[in-house]
């Protein structure tokens, strides 16, 4: 998978740095989900095109736990990426999580580029936007979810900046 898993292990390595800013139960969670969030574009696991349903749909049938299902079925504003595909109806199968862990999440996989190196927000969504074409799903999905993600990102980072005043 070469950059791909480049990216995954950089996220997983983020992922862990972010783990302060969410509950100390659901660090291990926040953890494994940046280790599978890309596991739909695993060849033979992709069916919809929607990396994040097809991931999902595999851990779901794979009996892993709902919540971790929810969270790889949903990162990075997936929602809107499902609704321009077509399969928002899909995806809404899943439970969409809203708070700490998905911000986290969103905030590992935003922070790492495609070889596995370290990027803040902005930089990284210019790298999707540069990497898929206008009319991609993916690129019109990105620019619509822009101020969403930079948002999930935002709130990360202050509680780890809450997280680090409360250690001092």
């Amino acid at each position: 998978m070469g950059r791909r898993w480049a990216h995954v292990q950089g996220v997983g390595r983020r992922a862990a740095q972010l783990t302060v800013a969410v509950e100390p139960g659901d660090r291990d969670l926040l953890v494994v989900a940046a280790w599978l969030h890309d596991i739909g574009y695993a060849p033979g696991l992709v069916d919809t095109g929607l990396h994040s349903l097809d991931g999902a749909r595999y851990l779901q049938h794979h009996d892993y736990p709902p919540r971790l299902v929810g969270l790889v079925a949903h990162h990075t504003c997936a929602r809107i990426e499902a609704a321009e595909r077509g399969l928002a109806n899909q995806l809404a199968d899943f439970p969409l999580e809203e708070g700490p862990v998905m911000d986290a999440l969103v905030t590992a996989d935003l922070t790492v580029g495609p070889n596995g190196q370290r990027l803040d927000v902005d930089e990284r969504i210019k790298e999707i936007l540069r990497r898929y074409p206008a009319q991609s799903p993916v690129h019109r999905a990105i620019q619509r979810a822009e101020p969403l993600l930079v948002a999930h990102v935002r709130r990360t980072l202050n509680r780890l900046d809450e997280a680090e005043h409360r250690a001092q």
